[in-house]
């Protein structure tokens, strides 16, 4: 028997208004493993009042509370680890041994860091000089925004939504989320551990379905909505700017990227080869941080071809409850459709293909899975569509360098600017390449490295603003200043 993932609102599932329904397929098998309730504009409407009725309650919740409520969730989401494992598993299809270790146990490790973070947040106070002699005192105080519109992605879809809706909701906030068509599965199990840890009715509610003229439009447009986070593709990003400048909703966004990996001739290599070959294949390449061009010094750039290649080569796709299995699937047909095309694209512009390029043999019921080979390029011009667009998949094109200038000038290029990986033991080198790539997060000899506590964002096309730490909490807080004549 199927699964059928509801709506949640006002503390409870519920069908959308219109009884319909859109399928959740696993990208391993291409199997229909759900039925998504399909919200309407009605429902969406439905969960937003819901959200606006119970922020005034929430909003004067003591903080104290809502920091216990975030760690019962936390240890909610824990307590159901297998079942949260075996949801997220079966909507993105990516193998156990990555999600056990990344997707779910971080997902609860973002209810507590924020929890922390709130407890020890303070505001400012400046004493000011008056003519008279008596002063004034400036203190600042910080208001919760309102409802809180959460528009998530598929790669990561747990972990993404909880970055998202615990800075939220410990700031005083009421939040509606609408995860990915692709991947319903966690946000709408996330309903009930909310329940049981005791958050009130409407403060979380989930509304499923797709983004133009339907669920992601009319939250993002909903008057009563007063901010909207997002990740995704840039594109979706820059629709809903345009539809949230009509009453100028305050943005958060991590959009795409094409993250450049920079490889010195005085690296180690065989940490640079394992740590290029996880930045550019890990989840099948569908993470926005990935690696998709790697400058090598050319010294030694044929030796680190052959190294990537070989690893690349390495990699196992298959079952995801298979040990075994080092690379899932792409999240669907079109999208595998999407990265083919680019595969096509990148041997007609003349790319010399080291591994992959196609699609792995498979036996049923994966062979009808969106399985794609890990691909490792060289050749290209770097004007080319495949050096310059965001592909997210498992693929890189490796290109030589001769000197600092000239990589720093090749990472720069483009429209992207989120991350980039460096690899060097020359530690000027390493400050001084870092201050001049403009991205918002530089990794020096690792990648994925996280500090919860640190600002999280890109440049250019790749987002704006920044999340993580105290950079989450202001973005879902007014800032408002008072002054005391004394």
């Amino acid at each position: 028997m199927r699964q059928r993932w509801r709506l949640f609102i006002a503390g409870a599932y519920c069908d959308g208004a219109s009884s319909e329904t859109f399928p959740d397929v696993n990208p391993a098998t291409g199997v229909i493993t759900a039925d998504v309730a399909l919200a309407t504009q009605t429902d969406v409407d439905r969960a937003v009042v819901a959200a606006k009725n119970a922020w005034p309650a929430w909003r004067k919740t003591l903080v104290t509370e809502r920091i216990r409520l975030l760690r019962c969730v936390a240890d909610g989401i824990e307590a159901r680890f297998e079942e949260f494992l075996r949801a997220e598993v079966a909507d993105t299809g990516k193998p156990y041994g990555l999600a056990r270790v990344l997707d779910v146990p971080r997902s609860a490790a973002n209810f507590r860091i924020f929890a922390d973070l709130a407890a020890g947040l303070g505001t400012e106070c400046f004493e000011t000089q008056t003519e008279d002699g008596a002063g004034a005192l400036n203190y600042s105080l910080r208001r919760p925004l309102g409802v809180v519109g959460i528009i998530c992605p598929w790669n990561l879809p747990l972990l993404l939504l909880t970055w998202k809706v615990a800075p939220a909701l410990v700031m005083g906030n009421t939040v509606v989320v609408k995860p990915s068509e692709e991947t319903p599965a966690t946000a709408t199990l996330l309903g009930e551990v909310m329940a049981a840890a005791g958050v009130p009715p409407g403060v979380y509610n989930v509304v499923h379905g797709f983004g133009p003229a339907s669920a992601g439009e009319w939250l993002v447009a909903h008057p009563d909505v007063a901010a909207i986070t997002f990740t995704g593709e840039t594109r979706t990003g820059q629709t809903i700017m345009r539809t949230a400048a009509a009453r100028t909703k305050r943005l958060s966004f991590e959009l795409g990227g094409k993250n450049a990996a920079i490889v010195f001739a005085d690296a180690d290599i065989e940490r640079a080869v394992a740590g290029v070959a996880r930045s550019s294949f890990l989840n099948g390449g569908q993470v926005c941080l990935c690696s998709e061009r790697v400058y090598v010094e050319r010294p030694i750039f044929e030796r680190f071809v052959t190294a990537l290649a070989a690893e690349a080569r390495r990699l196992r796709p298959g079952p995801p409850e298979d040990d075994a299995t080092t690379l899932g699937p792409l999240i669907s047909a079109a999208h595998r459709e999407k990265v083919l095309g680019y595969y096509a694209a990148a041997r007609t512009a003349g790319a010399v293909v080291h591994a992959g390029g196609g699609v792995p043999d498979l036996p049923l019921p994966y062979c009808n899975g969106y399985f794609v080979e890990p691909t490792v390029w060289t050749g290209l011009p770097e004007e080319s569509a495949c050096v310059m667009e965001e592909i997210f998949g498992p693929v890189c094109h490796v290109a030589p360098f001769d000197d600092e200038e000239e990589v720093i000038a090749l990472a720069n290029a483009g429209d992207y600017g989120l991350c980039a990986a460096l690899w060097t033991n020359n530690l000027s080198r390493a400050h001084r390449v870092a201050q001049a790539l403009e991205v918002g997060v530089v990794w020096i000899n690792s990648w994925f490295l996280r500090d919860l506590r640190t600002p999280f964002g890109g440049m250019k096309l790749s987002g704006i603003g920044r999340e993580g730490g105290r950079y989450s909490l202001d973005f879902y807080t007014e800032v408002k200043n008072v002054c005391v004549k004394l």
